[in-house]
Order: C-alpha cells, then structure tokens, then sequence
C-alpha cells in the first residue's frame, strides 16, 4: 500500500530512541524527509547514523532541542520552520506517590507532555492551513483513559493531550489537516526496558518475571499479557500521518493490547 508519503516533511519530537525512533523509521522508509529530534546532539547524531545505516537511500536530518521549554520549541522552529507532519512524541514519566508530588513536578510534566506540543502545533498549523494538508499526531497513552495512581501527574499530561487533540481537529474542520492522538500501552521504549532492569536487578530476578508480574498485578487488563514493542505502535503513528488516513481526524485510536475495557 503506498501510504502517500514521499517527500512529506516530518518531525518527530523525542525521536532519538523507542516509539519516536520507531516512528521516524518508518516514516522514512515510506519516503518521508524525517527530521529527528532530541535534547542532546549526541543522541540526535546517533539515531541519525543508525537510521542511515540499517535503510540506506531514507532522507534524515537532525536538531537537538529540549521541546520541554519554550526556549528549546523556539530554538527548533527557527531551524525548521514548515512540516507536513508533526508527532509530538516527546515525554516523561515517572512513578511518584501523590502526596510527594511537588508543585515544579506538576509543572515540569506540564511543560514536557502538553506545553510542547501545543507550542510546535500552534506554529506548524498555519503552513498546513495554507497548504490544505498536514497531519499531527499526539503520542498520548492509555494512562490518559485509566490515570495510574503510581503517576497521577502523568496521566492528567495525557488527558490533557485528547482535549488539545480534539478541539485543534475542530478547529480545522473542512480541511485536509488532520489531528488524532495515539493511545499507546505499556511498551518496551527504552524508559521502560531500562525501569525494568532495574527492578529485576533490585529484585533479584529477571526483566521477564517482572514483565510478568507487572501484568499480572498492575495491567490484568491487557489482552496481550505483554509489553506492545515500539514499532507496533508507529505502524498506527505512520497510518495516520498517510493521505490514506484522510478521514481520520479528532480521533483518540488505542494501541494498548486490550488494557483499556471499553469499547468505545
């Protein structure tokens, strides 16, 4: 299927590892013009070189900002001014009992989860409008549907997510701009994988037993009884970044393997 993409230019925030690296895989072996994106130049040169490595022929270019401040979305729009499509992949977690969630700690998941994307949709959208196509997609999570009580803070940035999803998809009614939020499960990104080491570490068993455990106990909702892998995920990101996905618009489409028990 030719998902119409080539030559689209896309920009995948929180891209240089998991779903974000995953999703600018894909976008570029569909012919997309990908534009990696990370905190450190570092990471940013690595996924560059890996993706140019293991698909040679993808176009890939890079910037090194940290969308989690206004400073960083400004610094990125000024060396990228116009994208076809924006996944705004960029985010962080962190498990926290309530009453130890600080005042900056709210603010900081604010600014990273929601602040991000609506900075780089608020500029991007206009190209889009004047274009009569584009697509932006907001990696949000099945937290922002079932709000863990090990992350409170967390899954109130990813409700937050559907809502700025939703009504930016109103607002463009009428038009070939498209907005939807993808709901991810748990998956093996490299925050989680790298979690789960180190609780088999401290337990003394191994990442499979707590991987076990963990749905066992904490997802006995999820219909897979495993961790989703990161590229299950962009294959539903890369969809609707595509002109096939052109009637799919104010949507909040789940890839949680079942964790959500609803079937709306």
């Amino acid at each position: 299927m030719d998902l119409g993409l080539e030559g689209r230019r896309a920009l995948i925030t929180g891209s240089t590892a998991g779903i974000g690296f995953a999703t600018a895989r894909l976008l570029a072996r569909e012919g997309a013009v990908v534009t990696i994106n990370g905190r450190t130049t570092t990471r940013v040169d690595v996924a560059i070189e890996r993706l140019r490595r293991d698909d040679t022929g993808v176009i890939v270019d890079g910037i090194a900002a940290d969308v989690g401040t206004r400073e960083g979305c400004d610094r990125l729009i000024a060396a990228l001014p116009d994208v076809d499509i924006l996944v705004n992949n960029a985010g962080i977690f962190e498990p926290k009992p309530f009453e130890s969630i600080s005042d900056d700690d709210w603010l900081r998941f604010f600014e990273t989860n929601v602040m991000s994307g609506i900075r780089l949709a608020r500029h991007y959208v206009a190209g889009m409008r004047t274009r009569d196509f584009g697509r932006i997609v907001f990696v949000s999570s099945e937290s922002a549907l079932q709000i863990p009580t090990e992350m409170i803070h967390y899954g109130m940035t990813k409700t937050a997510q559907l809502a700025v999803a939703r009504g930016l998809a109103e607002t463009l009614a009428g038009t070939n701009v498209t907005v939807n939020s993808v709901l991810p499960g748990p998956t093996a990104s490299e925050g989680v994988t790298q979690f789960v080491a180190r609780l088999a570490d401290e337990q003394h068993v191994d990442a499979a037993a707590v991987e076990r455990e963990f749905f066992a106990n904490a997802r006995p909702s999820s219909i897979i009884q495993r961790f989703a892998t990161p590229d299950e995920v962009a294959a539903m990101i890369v969809y609707v970044c595509s002109a096939k996905a052109s009637a799919t618009t104010g949507a909040a489409l789940r890839v949680d393997g079942g964790v959500v028990r609803a079937i709306g």
